[in-house]
């Protein structure tokens, strides 16, 4: 791999694309086990001492902050809010200058206790996953009878004023795929906004396969059967969702079409795991080791030089229609969202 130029203060790759946006995972454990992410019985959780500390944590964000440009932290899992001092780690990320904004991705099971603390702790918003509003599809899309928790949770967001709340949804052919016009009513009754993703191969069983994919194309084409979308005249920039008014707006809804239509040219992002990874893009194979060197004693500089080093390696693209695509050996609950 070819080392970064001189690019202080910027995570910059060989394309031109800044990265501005972390999202940061805290945990690889969750309390779902949705059918599309881990089997039944859940994965080989990393141990212990491989995760980072809560102190490694905000570290690691602050160099990403100070030296590196970063301007927007999210925080992902696994699910997130198990992490035992996730509160804490948000008020030191929150209380960092220049202060970065700070969102949350979150199955929303018991979102509704913490919502306020989070707030309190400088929390900007929060991003929901919901897939479903019927409660035994739910429970066999997520192996847990948990769908009021979820409900809970986004109502205590809106409450705390996390705000917007965003509702992550992923439809699959014969299971959910004719829910999109009921979850975005469901989304303009509360004042949420639905985001709806195209299912990706970031699966822990590679049982992806584009059969059972359901397309931004067919999303548009269902949510069209209830609703008039126009395209949006804001500026998409670097937002992975594509939105569309509804009605003539204001309220809109997006589809993040990361397979059929990938937005990896203005892709701003660079990922770390629970245990101290740098990923450059979500489908890498490869990873760079941010978790020893600080173990080892290396200074903030240091740890700025190996991150821009291993985003200057990020590829043009994820390459999912190329035939020599590979998944991540990481599923998404390993990786972050």
């Amino acid at each position: 791999m070819s080392v970064a130029p001189g690019t202080d203060g910027v995570l910059v790759d060989r394309y031109g694309r800044v990265a501005r946006d972390l999202r940061v995972s805290l945990t690889d454990k969750c309390n779902l086990r949705c059918t599309y992410c881990m089997p039944a019985e859940g994965l080989p959780w990393l141990a212990g001492p491989e995760l980072l500390t809560d102190e490694e944590i905000v570290r690691l964000v602050r160099v990403a902050v100070e030296l590196l440009g970063v301007t927007e932290v999210r925080f992902t899992g696994g699910e997130p809010l198990i992490r035992p001092g996730l509160v804490d780690i948000v008020t030191s990320v929150a209380a960092l200058a220049p202060r970065p904004r700070v969102s949350l991705t979150t199955n929303g099971i018991g979102l509704d206790r913490l919502a306020p603390a989070l707030r309190t702790a400088g929390l900007d918003r929060v991003n929901v996953s919901l897939d479903t509003l019927d409660p035994e599809r739910f429970t066999k899309l997520t192996r847990r009878r948990r769908l009021g928790a979820v409900l809970a949770g986004l109502a205590g967001a809106a409450a705390a004023g996390l705000s917007p709340v965003k509702i992550n949804s992923v439809l699959m052919r014969g299971v959910n795929e004719d829910e999109a016009p009921a979850l975005l009513r469901f989304a303009l009754d509360h004042d949420y906004q639905l985001r709806i993703i195209e299912q990706m191969p970031l699966d822990a069983q590679h049982g992806w396969t584009r059969d059972t994919m359901v397309t931004a194309k067919e999303i548009l084409a269902s949510l069209r059967t209830v609703f008039d979308l126009s395209p949006d005249p804001a500026e998409r920039g670097a937002a992975p969702a594509e939105t569309w008014l509804v009605d003539g707006g204001p309220a809109r809804v997006g589809v993040i079409a990361s397979v059929t239509r990938p937005f990896c040219g203005d892709c701003d992002r660079t990922r770390l795991t629970a245990d101290g990874q740098v990923r450059a893009c979500l489908f890498a194979t490869e990873e760079s080791d941010l978790r020893f060197a600080l173990r080892a004693g290396a200074d903030d500089d240091e740890l700025a030089r190996r991150w821009r080093t291993a985003m200057w390696g990020k590829r043009a693209g994820h390459g999912i229609d190329d035939p020599t695509f590979l998944q991540p050996t990481r599923p998404m609950s390993a990786i972050g969202g």
